[in-house]
């Protein structure tokens, strides 16, 4: 779907990957995008990695951290988030920028706000850490139906696809 996207619209833009991405797909994920979000597991951060230095690239990426601890979602447990940014930090292929979680729905925004809070605390306490090769530039929280309270938690990326485009086609 993105690369079909990306080749009618171009690359004027920077192309932001913010889905479930499976190891196989890296090389792909590579060649279309200049961030990935969701970098959920160490192996994938060493997939990214290893293809983005042979395209000569260094890619920006996000750890999605499942702060809902939702089987329905993807994301590393906040009990892992040191150890997994202390590996990918000496990852040459990938920059470690920030954060990422995507809470559990609610129609009401004002409940995805701990969840923003908790994050924000969580990239405070990576900085205080000074971990090599791993900064806390980017937050990136909230959707459509919460990304204004995600930004008064500090959120520096949101997702507003479908306040900007609609809800996608029925398939």
């Amino acid at each position: 779907e993105a690369q079909k996207k990306i080749e009618e619209l171009g690359r004027g833009a920077a192309w932001h990957f913010i889905g479930h991405l499976q190891s196989n797909k890296a090389k792909a994920a590579v060649r279309l995008f200049d961030w990935v979000h969701s970098v959920d597991s160490f192996r994938l951060a060493q997939e990214l990695s290893r293809v983005a230095g042979q395209q000569n690239k260094v890619l920006p990426v996000l750890l999605q951290i499942n702060l809902g601890q939702e089987t329905t979602k993807f994301g590393a447990l906040q009990d892992d988030t040191f150890r997994l940014l202390e590996q990918m930090g000496l990852l040459p292929g990938i920059s470690v920028k920030g954060l990422m979680t995507l809470p559990p729905f609610f129609d009401n925004p004002e409940e995805s706000r701990p969840y923003f809070h908790a994050l924000r605390d969580l990239a405070e306490a990576v900085s205080r850490r000074k971990i090599a090769g791993v900064s806390m530039e980017e937050l990136s929280m909230g959707m459509s139906n919460d990304f204004e309270t995600a930004i008064e938690e500090g959120a520096t990326l949101v997702r507003v696809g479908t306040a900007i485009f609609g809800p996608r086609p029925l398939k």
